[in-house]
């Protein structure tokens, strides 16, 4: 198997779940700030993966020197995905292709082939200016959401009420992604292209599912809640819950067909996928789309949960071999919970006590050490991520005060 572009907690956990059968493909910026044991020669190509020649000139010398052949390509991360489509086609492997994935990418593309397609997904527009940004605010009567045409997560996103906080977003999102123009995901389409999308707001209950699309199947992995943040930037996750059937007015048959046209009219025929959606008067409102598993806390989670690897069975998918999702007759209901710095600095002491004496915690994750730089969103959306903790909430209080209880247990200095 070749592993595209990859984080090096992925690589480790890859390399232990299929030892002896994977080639990692890696960024040299990833292996230098890497905590976890290096790969051997053979098993990784350090490589600047944004330039394509070089990527497939390196790729081409490695295999023949080290006599691989390789079955399937794998992909983890949205940045890595276009080159990941490059090579498959190099090498005559299946994975989705460059066009396909530039659709999923690009948030106005994939919208407007979903709007073509009689699928609901949230009127949207590309935005040059901020007068236009403040004029798609008046034209569908607020509120709306400015964000990065390409990017992930919550970062440079903003919620905007009034024309003013358009303009002052759009001020914010147009500075930021001059600022990241080294971050592989923010180079997308050429320098003349409008690089803001503003879209309608929807005010519903998001969730987040991967699914198997190949062919005719589709078939449901996992779904999962989204617990929001309220004090963190829109759209920052607090958490996911675990969800043993779909949103109350959703039939099961009705939703595989929307999701596996979802990925058909995007051109992905065969891919595990990620979708995210907003469940709105009991219709299912289209956000977002990536033909990659789901990723931060989400493997984990399943892992725990289910003792389902995703990672390993990502990889048995693109080599063609059966999947294997059992869960278990008794459902439990699970929680990722997401770790956030409560503000900037030096990361001191950093004690999960508490959390360990918690008999609702089943796992703690805190990649995290002293010494670590913490900078608050809009500057940094990474770092002020601590880790996560996977547990087995309680019936009662609700969902979203047991993340609160168990968040405050972590007990971190900063300087």
């Amino acid at each position: 198997m070749l592993v595209v572009g990859t984080t090096a907690d992925y690589i480790e956990w890859i390399r232990k779940a299929r030892p002896e059968s994977t080639v990692f493909l890696t960024d040299p910026t990833i292996r230098n700030k890497a905590v976890e044991p290096c790969p051997s020669h053979a098993e990784e190509i350090l490589c600047d993966l944004s330039n394509y020649h070089q990527v497939t000139k390196a790729l081409k010398k490695h295999l023949a020197e080290w006599r691989l052949p390789v079955d399937g390509i794998a992909c983890f991360d949205c940045e890595s995905m276009e080159i990941s489509a490059v090579i498959a086609e190099f090498l005559d492997l299946p994975y989705p292709s460059v066009d396909a994935i530039g659709k999923c990418r690009d948030k106005f593309a994939s919208k407007a082939v979903w709007s073509e397609n009689g699928l609901k997904t949230p009127c949207a527009r590309l935005i040059r200016s901020r007068e236009e940004a403040s004029s798609f605010f008046h034209d569908i009567n607020g509120p709306c959401v400015l964000k990065p045409l390409s990017g992930s997560g919550s970062e440079l996103v903003f919620c905007c009420r009034d024309g003013k906080t358009c303009e002052r977003a759009f001020i914010m999102i147009d500075r930021g992604i001059g600022e990241r123009q080294e971050n592989r995901i923010y180079r997308l389409g050429s320098p003349e292209q409008p690089r803001i999308i503003a879209e309608e707001y929807i005010q519903g209950v998001e969730f987040s599912c991967d699914f198997i699309i190949e062919d005719s199947r589709v078939e449901l992995i996992r779904l999962t809640r989204k617990i929001h943040s309220f004090g963190g930037p829109l759209g920052t996750i607090r958490g996911y819950v675990l969800a043993d059937s779909l949103p109350e007015g959703i039939k099961q048959n009705d939703f595989l067909q929307i999701i596996g046209q979802a990925a058909r009219a995007l051109g992905v025929c065969r891919a595990i996928c990620m979708l995210d959606f907003i469940v709105r008067d009991r219709e299912i409102v289209l956000l977002e789309l990536t033909p990659r598993p789901g990723g931060d806390c989400l493997p984990f989670l399943l892992r725990r949960a289910w003792n389902f690897d995703m990672l390993a069975s990502a990889l048995d998918f693109a080599r063609r071999r059966p999947i294997m999702i059992q869960k278990p007759l008794d459902f439990e209901p699970y929680i990722g919970l997401r770790l956030h710095a409560k503000r900037g600095g030096v990361l001191g002491d950093i004690d999960a006590g508490l959390l360990e004496q918690d008999e609702r915690v089943r796992e703690i994750f805190l990649p995290r050490s002293p010494g670590h730089v913490i900078r608050m969103p809009p500057e940094d959306y990474d770092s002020w991520l601590l880790g996560h903790v996977i547990f087995n909430p309680y019936p009662e209080p609700d969902f979203e005060t047991q993340c609160n209880q168990l968040s405050d247990c972590l007990m971190v200095g900063i300087n």
